[in-house]
């Protein structure tokens, strides 16, 4: 620094480089601004879950009843399974007998089509790993087909009966075993055991604050020994918005998985895309 003063002092006299007889300083440090301290986001609560859609009461206040989407909103279609089980089939099962259907939940995953499992509550008990593993599926919903699937009215394809003043508490307790056994975010939805309902069953749901699903589309899987019947069933009957029953449970629908796999890439096919119940419930004027 000293030898570069002494050179620009030599240029100034000798008037060669005027512009050079600027005082030359020693380099000073650079001052960086200061810098204003970080604003704190204050941390901003999640969302809470929207609600799922439902239909608003039905007349005198009676508990909605649901079977088809919008005939117009587009080639929508809702495949939907049963998963049945009694309160008194306990016996059964510890005897070796399978309600479940890991294969056909197994093949609408490995198909990608969404939908919704109906699942009594006495079910959840049973299989509890693959109630939580169907709930815990975006892929699918679940929502309540009773705990004990006992028919809400009389003369009900054989089913017992559950009493009036035991309906509301019926469905309760299928809600409560689904919590307990790790089933996220269950549906508000409710399909009577057997497809039975009368205004008195509508009444006393009421207060659940349920929508009551059925169909328009019988699959026939019911103990059907030929999946290319229960196919082509299906398939005759499917129209924009239609809601299917289906089941799930080996040991009364051994053939659901067979006709699925035929059912799904006949109905894409046709331009048909699947969704779940509540999607259909939505187009369908349902109100959060």
């Amino acid at each position: 620094m000293i030898t570069l003063v002494r050179r620009v002092a030599a240029l100034c006299a000798l008037g060669t480089a005027l512009t050079a007889c600027a005082t030359v300083q020693p380099a000073q440090p650079v001052r960086q601004p200061a810098r204003p301290a970080p604003s704190v986001t204050p941390a901003v609560p999640a969302a809470p879950s929207p609600r799922p859609p439902t239909l608003a009461p039905g007349a005198a206040g009676l508990t909605p009843v649901f079977d088809h989407g919008s005939r117009t909103a587009g080639r929508t279609v809702a495949l939907t399974f049963d998963a049945d089980m009694t309160a008194d089939q306990g016996p059964r099962a510890a005897a070796g007998e399978r309600f479940d259907h890991p294969r056909l939940i197994a093949a609408l995953r490995a198909l990608r089509v969404p939908a919704t499992v109906f699942m009594t509550g006495r079910w959840a008990e049973e299989y509890p790993d693959q109630a939580r593993s169907i709930g815990r599926d975006p892929l699918f919903e679940v929502a309540n087909h009773s705990y004990s699937h006992y028919a809400f009215t009389a003369d009900c394809y054989g089913l017992p009966t559950v009493s009036a003043d035991r309906m509301r508490a019926d469905v309760e307790r299928a809600y409560t075993v689904f919590r307990e056994v790790g089933v996220e975010d269950p549906m508000p939805y409710f399909r009577f055991p057997g497809g039975c309902y009368d205004r008195a069953a509508l009444r006393a749901l009421t207060p659940a604050g349920v929508t009551a699903v059925q169909w328009d589309v019988v699959g026939g899987d019911a103990f059907a020994t030929d999946a290319e019947a229960v196919a082509r069933q299906v398939l005759d009957g499917v129209r924009p918005g239609s809601v299917v029953v289906l089941h799930c449970t080996r040991s009364a629908a051994p053939t659901t998985e067979r006709a699925v796999r035929t059912i799904v890439p006949e109905l894409r096919r046709r331009g048909y895309r699947f969704v779940k119940v509540s999607d259909l419930i939505a187009t369908a004027g349902g109100r959060s």
